[in-house]
């Protein structure tokens, strides 16, 4: 779920006339002045829904990391008559600590690059700046320096992200045997499983139940003739956006494999650079060339015919297809590039000794055994571009809306119960491919 969709649900939950607060004033009945309320529209409420929204990247990361350490540290440290805990915090934490880093610096990228929450809470961020100067000031040069400053950001965050990562792998155990499980009763267990069930409650459960009703109170009372024209743009463009991406990720993974350098994978890496930044920073820099291309075809076609052609380019989908392209190939990469590295070369070789075209190998046996990365690849990329907010704010064609900007628009004007149809259906989309990537990873095949 996005940061900014759990930021409407929470704020209509806890804002001074929402429920929470109202339940309390009635209950007691206290005036404005009669009780202290944590405002949630603040830099604290933000830092806590974004934590809420962003902690597996850091959970993913550290359980991987205690899931490699080998059994038999814990076994020697026994021996040694250290106890559990200090165990953990001389030994297994100390060597997890890289990967544990590695997914905070995830996370500060994130939350770096974050635009809806923090424009909806009024808290002055260099993305938000961006926006601002541009369409608020229409100071483009401004802009393009508050992007240059908010790339060194990102840029310093990409170093220690690349060390972190090599530190992790270092430490990681080689064929470290398996962990057994340990059993809990009583009040241990209880506790560990409201510890385990906290972060989905409060990050998922409350905020979807708050949307949920919200929508089916709009649905009954309220056209959704708009609601129908926002999905079918958003589907449209994800899913021409999804099979771009995963079209030209294709066409670099198999580059890869077929010419296998340095070069190749220093431009594989270039390439996926995208998915680290801002997407206000990607609008800045991809609307300025395609201004100026649409700029030298107008002046063409007026040379040629006396008429102009109009905003060919930055003026259509093209440009959110190119923006999309840039943000997410990243993703698309990687799982393509998983899928190809586990077929053999020798695949390969007897395909070339049958006289196979590379074309036809491509098509006929690479294609369907990394039917599942492709898939999975798809997937994932729709649903981020169907989140997908600045960019989309910002580099949409006139009179085009999606369910992420049309959610944004309402919920800036207070109109948090409109706004949580497009919000929920985004979620809602968003489960399903998590449902259908499950199964289809359970399959056994490439």
């Amino acid at each position: 779920m996005p940061a900014y969709i759990i930021a409407y649900a929470y704020t209509g939950m806890l804002d001074f006339s929402g429920p929470l607060q109202s339940t309390l004033r009635e209950s007691f009945n206290w005036s404005a002045s009669d009780y202290y309320f944590p405002e949630v529209r603040s830099m604290g409420g933000a830092i806590t829904l974004m934590a809420l929204v962003l902690y597996p990247y850091v959970y993913l990361m550290a359980r991987v990391a205690f899931q490699s350490q080998s059994q038999s540290l814990e076994e020697v440290s026994k021996v040694a008559g250290k106890s559990s805990l200090q165990h953990f915090l001389r030994i297994s934490l100390p060597l997890a600590l890289p990967a544990i880093l590695l997914g905070a610096i995830l996370t500060m990228m994130e939350a770096l690059a974050d635009f809806g929450t923090v424009k909806y809470f009024g808290i002055p961020t260099l993305t938000t700046g961006i926006y601002r100067t541009w369409f608020g000031m229409g100071d483009i040069n401004t802009a393009s320096q508050l992007s240059a400053l908010l790339c060194t950001f990102v840029f310093v965050l990409l170093f220690l992200e690349f060390s972190s990562r090599k530190t992790s792998q270092a430490y990681q155990s080689q064929g470290a045997a398996g962990r057994s499980l340990m059993s809990t009763t009583g009040a241990k267990s209880i506790g560990i499983l409201i510890t385990c069930l906290l972060p989905m409650i409060l990050g998922f459960v409350i905020p979807f139940t708050q949307l949920l009703s919200w929508s089916l109170a709009y649905a009954q009372n309220e056209s959704i003739s708009q609601f129908i024209e926002l999905s079918i743009n958003s589907l449209i463009l994800a899913i021409i956006g999804a099979v771009s991406i995963v079209l030209f990720a294709l066409t670099i993974s198999y580059a890869k494999r077929r010419v296998p350098s340095k070069r190749m994978n220093v431009s594989s890496r270039f390439v996926s650079l995208g998915y680290a930044m801002p997407g206000t920073v990607i609008a800045v820099g991809v609307l300025s060339p395609m201004g100026w291309l649409d700029q030298q075809i107008n002046q063409l076609t007026l040379a040629i015919s006396g008429e102009t052609v109009g905003l060919v380019f930055s003026g259509s989908i093209f440009i959110l297809i190119f923006a999309y392209l840039v943000r997410f190939s990243s993703i698309a990469i990687q799982h393509t590039d998983a899928g190809l590295q586990r077929i053999p070369n020798s695949i390969d070789e007897v395909a070339l000794s049958l006289s196979k075209t590379p074309q036809h190998t491509f098509f006929n046996i690479h294609l369907p055994l990394i039917r599942a990365s492709v898939l999975s690849a798809i997937l994932l990329v729709f649903v981020d571009i169907l989140k997908e907010l600045p960019a989309t704010l910002v580099l949409r064609p006139f009179d085009f809306n999606t369910l992420a900007v049309k959610a944004f628009e309402l919920a800036s004007d207070e109109r948090l119960i409109a706004a949580s149809l497009p919000a929920i259906t985004i979620v809602l989309v968003g489960i399903l491919p998590v449902i259908l990537l499950t199964k289809t990873l359970d399959k056994k095949d490439y």
